[in-house]
């Protein structure tokens, strides 16, 4: 006997569901655009021929120039100088937080010791403070030891206080693999490191990615430190040769040059934040779940 089929009918769109529907597209059109609105004034900014001379030239210039971005080579050491001190201390923070991120993340997850509960309150404890109220004492303490206004004193400033958040997304993603895998590459011989470099790191992928990114794009754009440690002009980071511009001979602001040098300061954040979108969300979830 043939089982009989039961014929499930379609589902009715309501009118109600499409209004619904409607307005959500609506808010969400209207909510990109007012995040897109910045960014499209600066572009077109950028590339008005007189915008020199005011801070908002207004809509589609009738005539395109790029003299704007050839300005800012003549700024200050030259645009490129800037760009590699914001490249190398971002990169270097990001490496730094990502490496020491890890394997502190490792540690507090596979491993059992005296202290560790109190050891991880006080990683996260320096979330809670400013690092605005501590710039004057880490400003003699790197003059002491030979780094104030150097890259790799900024770097280290910049890792250490984007380390807790680091520890704590890194620690999620690993109580999220099961110990079970550990416990499998014992039994093959492998060694605590061997687990961590050859298990671990390839399972959380994503959230190393999103860690690196993450202290990548606040030590890009990170101003007030990189103001206060950097005496030397040859030393600037974008964000602090945007200022000069700002506040040019005499006070005068070349709101062209500023304007393209907002567009290249904010190309590098836009690339990586698009190449690397799916390993973002995948790494901020990794610890939504265990197992």
């Amino acid at each position: 006997m043939s089982a009989a089929i039961v014929q499930v009918p379609p589902a009715r769109w309501r009118p109600g569901q499409a209004l619904i529907v409607w307005i959500y597209y609506a808010v969400c059109g209207a909510i990109t655009l007012a995040f897109l609105f910045p960014i499209a004034w600066v572009l077109f900014s950028s590339v008005h021929a007189n915008a020199g001379s005011v801070p908002s030239p207004g809509w589609l210039p009738a005539t395109l120039t790029w003299e704007n971005y050839a300005a800012l080579a003549n700024v200050g050491s030259g645009l490129w100088r800037y760009l590699g001190n914001s490249v190398a201390v971002a990169v270097g923070s990001a490496l730094g937080v990502a490496i020491i991120g890890s394997l502190a993340a490792y540690g507090f997850s596979r491993f059992r010791f005296v202290g560790r509960r109190l050891a991880f309150i006080l990683v996260l404890a320096a979330i809670m403070v400013p690092f605005q109220t501590v710039l004057t004492p880490l400003f003699i303490v790197l003059r002491l030891i030979g780094l104030q206004n150097s890259l790799v004193g900024l770097g280290l400033v910049y890792t250490t206080f984007h380390l807790p958040l680091g520890v704590m997304i890194m620690l999620a993603a690993f109580d999220a693999v099961p110990r079970s895998l550990d416990e499998a590459a014992m039994i093959d011989g492998a060694g605590p490191a061997a687990i961590l470099l050859r298990v671990l790191l390839p399972l959380v992928a994503p959230s190393l990615v999103t860690v690196m990114l993450i202290n990548f794009i606040a030590s890009w754009n990170e101003f007030l430190a990189a103001l206060i440690l950097m005496t030397d002009q040859s030393n600037y980071t974008m964000p602090v040769m945007l200022v000069t511009i700002s506040f040019g001979y005499l006070g005068a602001v070349d709101w062209g040059a500023l304007q393209a040098g907002t567009v290249i300061t904010m190309l590098p954040c836009l690339a990586l934040t698009v190449a690397f979108q799916r390993y973002y969300v995948q790494g901020l979830l990794a610890g939504a779940t265990k197992g």
